[in-house]
């Protein structure tokens, strides 16, 4: 009877998680969506791609990524590490596919949006550091040639 009991209770909470990955999956065509009719709103220019004047200016007219952006715990004052995150290209703009991805996940991921932008500017700044040591490294040994 346990085994049988055991089973049961197995065969449901397969059935359970199967069930809320296709609940999942719809949710996240539904946001995306959503995020596609936001971008194109905030894109003013109509040039498939957002600065980030644009950004900035949808953040305080369009009220969907307004909310958005509350939902993401995101201010004015965030705008801009925001900006560079998305812009994984380093492109200086978004496209459509970055910022889709980048504001889909930013919001449905469990750590909080502050969590991201420390590692995002620890991430940022441990390549700067490297690069940095290498130029001083160069113009070190440059000078050092110079002066024998």
């Amino acid at each position: 009877i346990v085994a049988v009991i055991v089973d049961t209770f197995a065969e449901n909470r397969s059935k359970d998680v199967g069930s809320r990955a296709q609940e999942m999956e719809a949710q996240e065509l539904e946001e995306k969506s959503i995020l596609k009719k936001i971008f194109h709103k905030i894109d003013e220019d109509g040039s498939g791609a957002l600065s980030f004047d644009e950004l900035e200016s949808g953040a305080k007219k369009v009220s969907e990524f307004s909310q958005w952006l509350r939902v993401m715990d995101i201010d004015k004052a965030d705008l801009r590490q925001l900006f560079q995150m998305v812009d994984v290209d380093n492109s200086g703009e978004i496209d459509l596919e970055e910022f889709i991805e980048a504001m889909f996940r930013i919001k449905n991921t469990d750590s909080k949006t502050a969590t991201r932008f420390v590692k995002h500017l620890v991430t940022k700044l441990d390549t700067e550091s490297v690069d940095m040591r290498a130029d001083l490294m160069l113009s070190l040994s440059a000078l050092t040639s110079t002066m024998e």
